[in-house]
């Protein structure tokens, strides 16, 4: 096995900041939920509105904040699947299982993060059950959580090690 080279070392270190972003990100969007859910201050109260929002205006500032983290991380995985892995496979044919079932993770994801999105709307609709929100953002962490490690654990070694150019 070869030494990680310094551009591949580099982007290895990215990939695992990135992902510590979303893990952080879908931290706050679960303590997010259950403010809206107890009724107190708003997650971006600190922005401003310090425990000033109606409920209704609560559901529509945590419906954003979910739907900027759906975004990213269907653009993360979007990035991975078109530029990432194949680059990867091309380089090492034995990361194809490994990359085919990240691949099916992203599309699980990506229907999880339409039902989260589903009912967001549903509460900031009119609806007073945080429920459904809760119960979708725990499915998203229960698949996202272990497919971060997971991509960190069989690829990052690859990635530090194979990537002698930006890939």
């Amino acid at each position: 096995m070869t030494e990680p080279t310094r551009i591949g070392q580099a982007q290895a270190d990215l990939l695992v900041q990135v992902h510590a972003h979303l893990r952080s990100e879908l931290a706050s969007i679960v303590a997010a939920i259950d403010e809206v859910a107890a009724g107190s201050a708003d997650p971006e109260a600190t922005r401003s509105m310090i425990n000033a929002l109606t409920m209704r205006q609560n559901y529509w500032t945590l419906g954003s904040f979910c739907a900027a983290y759906c975004r990213m991380l269907s653009m993360h995985h979007g990035i991975e699947d078109e530029a990432m892995f194949p680059g990867l496979v091309r380089r090492e044919p034995s990361l194809e299982p490994v990359v085919e079932r990240l691949m099916a993770d992203h599309e699980l994801v990506a229907e999880v993060l339409v039902g989260l999105d589903e009912a967001l709307v549903a509460l900031v609709d009119g609806g007073r059950d945080v429920e459904p929100v809760r119960n979708r953002a725990t499915e998203l962490s229960n698949l996202l959580l272990p497919h971060l490690t997971y991509e960190e654990e069989q690829l990052l070694p690859v990635i530090a090690r194979l990537t002698d150019r930006v890939i």
